[in-house]
């Protein structure tokens, strides 16, 4: 697979992808067609040497892995961990709004959301509904609008005059989005329309035994698919870079893994919820991997002595240095855009590189010819973290953070490198035990 196909493939995933429900579910469409099957966490596994696997939490966590000829208490696990959700607007239990003859629907800020670029956007919804069906039975499935069904537009220059000057947003006031002409306050009709509409998405999209939708967790995303920016086509930009793009990555390296070191154990763990600090079931703190590792090892003291072989290289996007805002980056440490992946350190453990994990990742960039850099944050800011730092202690496993450098992360549309995806999968190839051959 050259640059161009990985990137066509990476665009075409992230476009399928407008909610970690349907990130999980466009991993499994891929998997399926690799071979992998699928487990059940409630039923026992009969797992075998030369196996690929997959097993669900939530359906928007995954653990995928393939078992090598090796013993896994010899050789331990190599993993890769990445997470399926970014920051968004999430919408409310009772959402419905209707005023001045518009409806809108009420949401909840989800993670880190830089909050200006949602402003005069093409929105959809995508998300999961829980429903039951004509006899009684409660089932679960995927909702997506796919077109443009509302917006948040922005107040006129001429009516804030200060908007160029200090623009702040409150979110529970001006972020709710107009969906359509609302109901007449006087007719007494209010409450329940938002459920509705999802019903009545449902069956448009082939869903015919929903008899009652019981919840829902659904969010907005921007209807403007991925693209190649630049002009040499530098660029790809694109919704929910952060971090899909690292998941992809890391889905090519296992679909691949087959292909080398038949003794390598490799896994991919793609977690919910890191945005709001992974604390949940589903999450990179909760038990999901761990319970999965301690299943294919059998018992506590082989997975123990597994995890001691054993390193997880933790997949999330990385600042670049900002041509217009240099400042915002220490001299030495501001990556750049298609310069190769960045390996993230700080000395408070925000990030769980060491000189041992970072050594091993530098010699792998080597052996496929792709360049490395370093990122670490301004002595005199704040620094954010990853699931590396979590699964490092939930595991006891050595970890390294890394991932590609990218412009406006958590904008409704982020920027990254074309050449920078490409060369990170490159690299976890070769983790897992395969050289790819194509430049």
């Amino acid at each position: 697979m050259n640059k161009n196909e990985f990137n066509a493939g990476l665009m075409e995933f992230l476009d399928a992808s407008p909610s970690p429900f349907h990130g999980v579910f466009s991993l499994i469409e891929r998997l399926n067609q690799a071979g992998f099957v699928a487990l059940d966490e409630a039923e026992s596994w009969d797992l075998h040497t030369g196996g690929q696997y997959y097993v669900i939490r939530n359906h928007s966590s995954i653990v995928a892995f393939r078992l090598g000829q090796g013993n896994v208490v010899e050789h331990g696990f190599r993993m890769v961990g990445a997470h399926t959700d970014s920051p968004c607007l999430k919408v409310k239990p009772v959402p419905e709004i209707n005023r001045h003859s518009y409806f809108q629907v009420g949401v909840e800020v989800y993670g880190g959301v830089l909050l200006n670029t949602w402003f005069d956007r093409d929105l959809s919804l995508a998300g999961r509904i829980t429903y039951l069906d004509a006899e009684g039975d409660v089932h679960n499935a995927l909702v997506d609008f796919a077109h443009p069904i509302a917006v948040i537009p922005s107040l006129a220059i001429h009516l804030n005059r200060e908007a160029n000057k200090n623009k702040t947003v409150n979110p529970q006031k001006e972020l709710p989005p107009i969906m359509m002409q609302g109901l007449d306050p006087s007719s007494g009709e209010s409450g329940g329309e938002f459920k509705i509409l999802l019903a009545k998405q449902a069956q448009v999209q082939g869903i015919s035994n929903v008899h009652e939708i019981l919840d829902f967790e659904m969010s907005f995303y921007d209807c403007q698919k991925s693209a190649l920016v630049g002009i040499d086509e530098d660029f790809i930009a694109s919704a929910r870079l952060d971090n899909l793009l690292s998941c992809y990555a890391g889905m090519n390296g296992l679909m691949h893994s087959c292909e080398g070191d038949e003794d390598v154990n490799a896994v991919l763990v793609c977690s919910d919820h890191e945005e709001v600090g992974s604390v949940s079931a589903a999450g990179a703190q909760g038990p999901f991997l761990k319970s999965v590792l301690e299943r294919i090892c059998g018992h506590q003291e082989n997975f123990s002595r597994a995890m001691a072989r054993s390193m997880m290289i933790s997949v999330d996007n990385a600042h670049g240095i900002h041509p217009n805002y240099p400042e915002k980056h220490d001299a030495l440490h501001g990556p750049i855009l298609n310069k190769g992946p960045v390996i993230k350190v700080n000395a408070n453990q925000r990030y769980a590189t060491n000189s041992e994990t970072s050594g091993i990742f530098r010699s792998l960039c080597r052996h496929v010819d792709v360049p490395v850099q370093s990122f670490v944050v301004r002595s005199d800011m704040g620094c954010g973290s990853t699931i590396g730092p979590i699964t490092a202690s939930e595991l006891g496993v050595k970890t390294i953070d890394v991932g590609v450098p990218t412009f406006a992360m958590h904008s409704i549309r982020e920027l990254a490198g074309a050449d920078d995806a490409y060369a990170l999968s490159k690299v976890l190839k070769a983790f897992y035990g395969q050289v790819d051959e194509e430049s």
